[in-house]
């Protein structure tokens, strides 16, 4: 740690190991993408160095820099490791690229000068122009860490005025000379790269701001989400125990098996029956919507014949269509097998679901029509009735939760609002569409569609 203590004696008191490791991260981010870029200005560099100037030199040059590039990657690999715990390690990767920053901002800035010692006092356009690219690079590209980028700036501002201070002490020119002008110039140039560095810095800890300002709102909207999602989840389990209890006794008074039930307490019975059958299922309804959210709906994919699903969703809700004085027919699906691969307990729901809403919105003494088929590579099941149909431009609100659709006028259609979204989910997860087609006044056609699966011998 004495090292660590020789660079940053106030590292601890500067900004937190996580947002040091941040930057870093982001640091060696920055180096791996542009990567290639470099390589290719130094190659650049160094091949018309080379040819002008001095092969050996520009040589030594381009291998110190890419062992410096070396020491980039292996401590580049070692940030994207580690955790905000590990805090002697940070540390230390922050002296390491900090050494290693030293070693190759050297290494420019010694080639630099050189090539300028070489051309006497004559204009250094290309060392130079090294020096400002060198520069301007770290401007962009370096702001990450403070540190590095001061390290650079200084590093290359100290070799722009030894080449100009040193051509002023040879020649010692008048001030009208161009040698003054070129200091001059290079006064500018270096302010200029200062001002960059600031921008640059300040966008970057403006969008650091940002950035943990949606961290900490993420964090505060995934509690609030984690408290409801346990509220709902307890609720609607402490209310299935004791509606259970309620349903149960209910069914025993309504078979009679407490005796015979006066007519006069008919009629409550059944609102009860009823109201409680609609509160099951709205739990259930809830339940099946946190599942989704948490992704914890559990499938049992299989092979089957969509055939059988159909005719037993057809039995299964004739009691619930007679209760609406509606006739629930099945359409003729033929012999040939209709293959999908799907869960039969969730398709049974959807099915439940389309032909519940059918009945829900259809007129007494209406039909609702069930059937499948095989069209153009799918396999459509489609829930027909001739109610009063859906208006147009109402589609999410007819798959969104908790939205009740009755575009009839004469009665009030009963619901969670849950179904037809938990409906969606649930074929959307086998891979699936469900859709609809309304006329007002004429009925409406629910339909899903699914792969077909096709078996070979």
């Amino acid at each position: 740690m004495a090292l660590l203590d020789v660079f940053f004696p106030n590292a601890a008191g500067e900004e937190s190991d996580a947002r040091l490791l941040q930057n870093l991260k982001d640091y060696t981010s920055i180096a791996f993408a542009l990567l290639w870029q470099r390589q290719a200005i130094f190659i650049a560099t160094t091949l018309l160095t080379a040819f002008y100037f001095d092969a050996t030199n520009a040589a030594i040059f381009y291998f110190t820099i890419v062992f410096c590039e070396l020491q980039d990657i292996i401590i580049a690999r070692r940030v994207k490791t580690l955790e905000p715990h590990q805090h002697d390690a940070i540390h230390s990767c922050h002296v390491w690229i900090l050494l290693n920053t030293i070693l190759s901002s050297g290494a420019i800035c010694l080639y630099a000068v050189s090539v300028a010692l070489k051309q006497g006092t004559a204009g250094h356009f290309t060392p130079l122009f090294f020096l400002f690219a060198a520069a301007l690079f770290a401007a962009m590209n370096n702001h990450q860490l403070v540190k590095v980028l001061t390290v650079r700036l200084t590093m290359y501002g100290l070799s722009f005025l030894f080449i100009a201070f040193f051509d002023i002490w040879v020649a010692r020119p008048s001030l009208e000379s161009e040698i003054w002008l070129q200091f001059f110039t290079i006064v500018f140039v270096m302010y200029f790269l200062i001002d960059c560095s600031i921008v640059f810095l300040k966008l970057y800890r403006k969008n650091l701001a940002q950035l943990e300002a949606l961290r900490k709102e993420h964090e505060r909207t995934k509690a609030a989400y984690t408290a409801k999602t346990q509220f709902i989840s307890t609720v609607s389990h402490e209310l299935r125990t004791p509606l259970t209890s309620i349903k149960g006794s209910l069914d025993l008074i309504n078979f009679g098996a407490l005796g015979h039930v006066p007519e006069k307490m008919k009629s409550v019975l059944e609102i009860a029956t009823k109201n409680s059958e609609r509160l099951s299922n709205l739990i259930d309804d809830v339940l099946d919507v946190q599942k989704i959210e948490a992704g914890e709906m559990s499938y049992d994919m299989r092979v089957q014949d969509i055939r059988d699903l159909v005719e037993d969703a057809v039995v299964s809700n004739q009691g619930y269509a007679g209760s609406h004085q509606v006739k629930l027919v099945l359409d003729p699906t033929g012999d040939a097998p209709l293959l999908i691969e799907g869960d039969d307990r969730r398709l049974m729901q959807v099915m439940s679901n389309m032909i519940s809403n059918a009945a829900k919105f259809s007129d007494e003494g209406g039909t609702v029509t069930v059937g499948c088929r095989q069209q153009d590579g799918k396999i459509r099941i489609s829930v027909h009735d001739d109610g009063c149909g859906i208006p147009d431009g109402v589609e999410e609100k007819v798959f969104d939760r908790f939205s009740q659709l009755d575009s009839s006028d004469r009665r009030s259609a009963p619901g969670s609002g849950l179904g037809m979204n938990i409906s969606r989910e649930i074929v959307e997860y086998h891979k699936g569409t469900i859709a609809y087609d309304s006329t007002l006044g004429e009925g409406t056609t629910f339909y899903v569609e699914f792969p077909e699966v096709l078996l070979f011998d």
